[in-house]
């Protein structure tokens, strides 16, 4: 009996991996981030935390096991949940581009000189203030030197003080606005 219990069942923890991924991913991913990482911390989390530490007390004979389970559980969410504002934006536009590109080439170019652009992120909320990204087609592609300096400010084409430039592809950016800052609610003095 002391043998079973000293032997490791590896599957285990890589399935609690597998599992962390397949449920933080489609949350990261989805366009209600606030609410699905809110959820996922709250819900999620606990439950499968709580299910295998139960498991733990049951099953005697894989305490190990069961302990590498959850560890690779929290491991991999907490992983994920740390990168996921790196990880986020590349993997939307990866999956939904299409969707994105389809919809800003459809807009006329604006006469004033602004940038063609869709809102395609929000997080934030009431105790912190809000954060809005917008999908932006660049066609001179003149963002790419901010993105690549990392710079802030106010750029050529964009209305508001602008926290970070992500470039996505070839003449298409991700530019985070300035707390409580919405592109068409922006002053126009640029």
């Amino acid at each position: 009996e002391k043998d079973i219990q000293n032997r490791v069942n590896w599957r285990m923890p890589l399935y609690a991996a597998v599992v962390a991924c397949l449920i933080f991913l489609p949350i990261m991913l989805s366009d209600g981030w606030d609410i699905g990482s809110f959820l996922y911390l709250l819900v999620a989390v606990p439950v499968v935390s709580f299910v295998l530490l139960l498991t733990i007390a049951i099953r005697k004979k894989q305490r190990l096991s069961t302990f590498l389970m959850l560890l690779a559980y929290l491991a991999v969410t907490g992983t994920l949940l740390r990168s996921s504002h790196e990880l986020r934006p590349p993997l939307r536009w990866l999956l939904r581009s299409h969707r994105y590109k389809a919809e800003v080439i459809a807009q006329l170019t604006p006469a004033n000189g602004e940038l063609r652009h869709i809102e395609w992120d929000g997080w934030g909320g009431v105790p912190v203030g809000d954060w809005t990204a917008y999908v932006v087609f660049d066609p001179k592609d003149s963002l790419s030197l901010v993105a690549k300096s990392r710079s802030h400010g106010r750029f050529s084409g964009i209305p508001c003080d602008v926290d970070r430039v992500r470039r996505l592809e070839r003449n298409w950016y991700s530019v985070e606005l300035g707390m409580n800052e919405w592109w068409d609610q922006c002053e126009r003095s640029h």
